[in-house]
């Protein structure tokens, strides 16, 4: 075999390992959900989920550090069980789903803290406000599926203040405090799917 061979082989080889994809999971959307909750009047909470959404998520190291996560959800998919609340929501006043369609989140590292516990930071963009953020994750554990591929589940909170990104939207009360708090408390719960070998 010609030197020149060699080399172009070694060269594909290395090229081949550079570029190689980490592997896609698939998100089970019937067994996940994103949800929040918000305080309403100073002395309880709201609570509301968004029922469009796709969440990404990458990985080939057992412990996730090489992890890589990227979501979208759709700002009319928002949901409180209350149509005139939702349609405000959809207002200018919050999110402007009309002008902003897509709430996304692409992650930037995925820090391994603890026994299952991660730090996954990355950049949250809600209307045309983005921020770092960090959110506090669980890894549930595993198990294997019936028809094959291994099921993971996984728990992330944040909590966010609604002024930062423009949900603008206010009214303070006679006893003080505001009818919508401030903070936003996120959950997501997934179940990803990775595939069999």
């Amino acid at each position: 075999m010609s030197r020149f061979r060699i080399l172009f082989l070694m060269a594909s080889l290395v090229a081949s390992l550079g570029f190689a994809q980490k592997t896609g999971w698939n998100l089970d959307k019937a067994h996940s959900s994103i949800g929040f909750s918000i305080k309403h009047m100073v002395i309880s909470d709201v609570t509301g989920n968004f029922k469009d959404y796709d969440v990404s998520f990458k990985s080939e190291k057992s412990d996730f550090t090489d992890a890589t996560v990227d979501a979208s959800i759709k700002v009319a998919s928002i949901n409180t069980d209350n149509d005139k609340r939702d349609a405000h929501l959809r207002t200018d006043d919050f999110f402007n789903a009309e002008k902003f369609p897509l709430i996304t989140f692409k992650s930037t590292s995925f820090e391994k803290v603890g026994e299952n516990k991660y730090k996954i930071t990355g950049d949250l963009t809600i209307r045309d406000v983005t921020k770092k953020v960090t959110f506090d994750a669980t890894y549930n554990g595993s198990i294997k599926a019936p028809w094959g591929a291994t099921i993971y589940s996984w728990k992330a909170v944040l909590s966010i203040n609604r002024f930062d990104y423009g949900l603008k939207w206010n009214k303070a009360i006679e006893a003080g405090g505001l009818i919508a708090g401030d903070t936003v408390n996120i959950t997501l719960n997934l179940e990803l799917n990775k595939p069999s070998a």
